[in-house]
């Protein structure tokens, strides 16, 4: 469904943390370092393919 979407001219935006959706993004926004009160900093921002140094990166190499 999100394909179809973006095929169609729109944009999806998505909080996800399944790693075959994140996979398939354009772009990442990548927060953290931590859960709750330890995150919330913009860790990267992105091409999925550029993501290194953090936990997301490291899970998607994995």
């Amino acid at each position: 469904m999100l394909d179809q979407l973006v095929e169609r001219g729109h944009t999806a935006v998505v909080i996800e943390h399944d790693l075959d959706v994140v996979r398939r993004a354009d772009w990442v926004v990548d927060l953290g370092p931590g859960a709750g009160r330890h995150g919330g900093r913009v860790l990267y921002e992105g091409p999925v393919a550029r993501l290194e140094g953090t936990a997301t990166a490291r899970a998607l190499r994995a």
